[in-house]
């Protein structure tokens, strides 16, 4: 089977100063996850590296570059999900990892649970080995400008409850048909101290079955959660909805 690797980094709003940066790192994601399947690697190396480099570039809400919690503190959820297996693995609201998706993975193949939450996630993380990183390292002056911004008087609560920076994904199909799906977010901006939303919940920021298909969202969690948004796609998929543009 052909490999086929399909990455997003985010709905939310890009001003023009950022946009072509951004355009290049989700670009660098594809190609890399691309590349994995094409040397016969799995659509789960493929998804975990893909959004491995959107977590690295602080260009995206997503591990190094999230949005900042009503405190001014980094909360990060993740999710991974196995199409051939079923198998999932997801942290919500963990704190100074680097790679949330890449903890969501061990999760996934090192425990009998589903999903681990803040300082139970962090305990696990160390368990593993994987290197604790200052909170610092996380946040960027633009992150912290944002925060600011939605803080002060002339503050849009709209715009504090909705956030304008969109959660990162991927899916991918490999060689073998086998399909897989990670996504991971910072969440909301100004978020309440924790504040989980639809990325680490399976069904809702993401799915993924070898008989259907894969889905990694984003948008604004809440919304997603009250549908099962993932799930839902996945659902309408295998009951032959047409999209509207023409096709399957």
């Amino acid at each position: 089977m052909l490999p086929v690797v399909v990455v997003h980094g985010g709905a939310g709003h890009i001003p023009k100063e950022r946009a072509e940066l951004s355009t290049i790192g989700v670009k660098e994601a594809a190609r890399t996850g691309y590349v994995i399947l094409q040397k016969g690697g799995s659509a789960m190396d493929a998804v975990v590296e893909a959004v491995t480099l959107m977590e690295n570039n602080p260009r995206f809400n997503a591990g190094r570059g999230s949005v900042l919690n009503v405190k001014g503190e980094v909360e990060m959820d993740a999710l991974v999900m196995d199409g051939r297996t079923l198998a999932s693995g997801a942290v919500s609201a963990v704190r100074r990892v680097a790679n949330p998706v890449q903890l969501a993975r061990l999760v996934m193949e090192k425990t009998n649970h589903l999903c681990l939450t803040a300082e139970g996630a962090s305990k696990f993380a160390r368990s593993m080995g994987v290197p604790e990183v200052p909170e610092e390292s996380l946040i960027t002056d633009y992150a912290k400008m944002r925060w600011k911004k939605n803080l002060g008087p002339d503050a849009n609560p709209v715009e504090c409850q909705m956030g304008k920076m969109g959660t990162v994904g991927a899916v991918a199909v490999d060689i073998d048909g086998n399909i897989a799906c990670a996504t991971s977010t910072g969440g909301m901006i100004n978020k309440m101290e924790g504040r989980v939303g639809d990325t680490p919940c399976v069904g809702c920021g993401g799915y993924a079955d070898n008989k259907i298909g894969a889905v990694s969202p984003t948008g604004h969690g809440e919304a997603i959660m009250k549908v099962t948004l993932s799930r839902l796609i996945l659902f309408h998929m295998e009951q032959g909805m047409e999209d509207p543009r023409g096709g399957k």
